[in-house]
């Protein structure tokens, strides 16, 4: 027996009398033991909540995650985030996550990401000692700002830990509607014409330039997911109140033209090579796809595949998979299109981390196209890990 197994046969035992081994042991002891035991190794951190108008929906989706993962493969280490910004490792009963109860002193104990490279991972604040997490991505399930912008992307890579997911310039760049477009505009697709209003501007100003589009119209924050803030202006008396609206979720507003013609969308997941789930249509009875409509479908329908032709279907893939590479997304994105009357696609956005609900649009796309819950988790996890050393 050398000295190391001799310090591990001590730590164990100190261990059972609640005493913690020094750090530098500690570590070397995790190394050992994910040499030995690789599957022990992919400790995942899975975040849920956030400071987001979509803080709901993130539960929902990371109770869905954490579900259907590959316990074989992976072990999830579980990060709340509070709306007012709290971060904590969650312990608890897995039901406490989509009934929004998680946040409680009995499950939760607070942690930061150590931006120490050599940690790779968290740092758990218990009581008067510091604990240590190591891990080997994370996984942001975190709907709209402050989780699908850029942000927590941007936190994580100071720490030299690989994102599930796309990067911080494609989430930032996809987040900015105003961007997006003039991207994909320049590699050639078409797009809905639009102007940016700045909070304050005078409103006659707007009215002004919203006439050059003809109404209807849309007016939508540039930077907000889920529809939040959007309105469908049919007359200029209603242009003032859906520029407040959207002011209240952003500085900057979009004014865009009404596309003749209906929503598809197209389920892009990266491995090795692009995953193309099948292209779904949404059906409305009425109004537009709002938040309300996304998540209890009242007046509408979601059709999985889309009710085209095959070859227009192909074609909308082709466009799905040229503005996931000119948007520099990686991992999976969902990426909705319009598809006039006329036949053409024009771009309406990309959602880096869309909603993984089961009953959601991206799984069911993939699930269409024959691809499984569990196998799209795990193809994007294994996807950021290979990737850590482009970090």
């Amino acid at each position: 027996m050398d000295n190391f197994d001799r310090n591990v046969q001590k730590t164990f035992m100190r261990a059972a009398e609640g005493i913690a081994p020094p750090l530098r042991l500690e570590r070397q002891i995790q190394k050992e033991l994910f040499g030995y035991c690789p599957e022990f190794g992919k400790r995942i951190a899975i975040l849920f909540g956030g400071c987001s108008p979509e803080y709901g929906v993130s539960l929902q989706s990371a109770y869905s995650v954490i579900t259907h993962l590959d316990r074989k493969k992976y072990t999830p280490v579980l990060i709340g985030i509070s709306k007012e910004g709290e971060w904590f490792q969650y312990n608890g009963e897995l039901d406490k996550i989509p009934a929004d109860t998680w946040c409680n002193e009995r499950d939760c104990t607070q942690v930061v990401v150590s931006q120490n490279r050599t940690v790779h991972g968290m740092l758990v604040l218990a009581g008067k000692r510091t604990k240590e997490i190591r891990i080997d991505a994370a996984f942001p399930v975190l709907h709209g700002k402050n989780g699908e912008d850029g942000t927590v992307q941007g936190l994580f890579a100071l720490a030299g830990i690989p994102v599930v997911g796309c990067g911080i310039l494609s989430s930032a760049l996809c987040m900015d509607k105003e961007k997006a477009h003039k991207l994909v505009q320049a590699a050639g697709i078409g797009a809905p014409q639009s102007f940016v209003a700045q909070r304050g501007i005078d409103a006659e100003t707007v009215r002004i330039q919203a006439e050059k589009l003809n109404y209807p119209l849309f007016v939508k924050p540039v930077r907000a997911g889920s529809s939040y803030g959007i309105s469908k202006v049919m007359e200029p008396g209603q242009l003032e109140a859906a520029l407040r609206l959207a002011f209240t979720y952003d500085s900057r507003a979009i004014i865009e033209e009404c596309i003749a013609g209906f929503e598809v969308g197209c389920a892009v997941l990266e491995g090795d090579s692009l995953l193309i789930g099948e292209v779904d249509e949404i059906e409305l009875e009425q109004g537009f796809f709002d938040f309300t409509e996304k998540y209890t479908l009242k007046t509408s329908s979601i059709h999985v595949p889309a009710r085209i032709s095959a070859q227009k279907a192909a074609e909308i893939k082709e466009t799905a998979q040229k503005i996931y590479r000119t948007l520099d997304c990686s991992g999976f994105a969902r990426v909705d299109l319009f598809l006039e009357d006329s036949g053409r696609i024009v771009f309406n956005e990309v959602n880096t981390i869309p909603g993984f609900t089961t009953h959601s649009r991206f799984p069911n796309m993939m699930k269409a196209a024959h691809i499984s819950f569990g196998q799209i988790l795990s193809t994007a996890i294994d996807k950021a890990i290979k990737n850590e050393g482009n970090i």
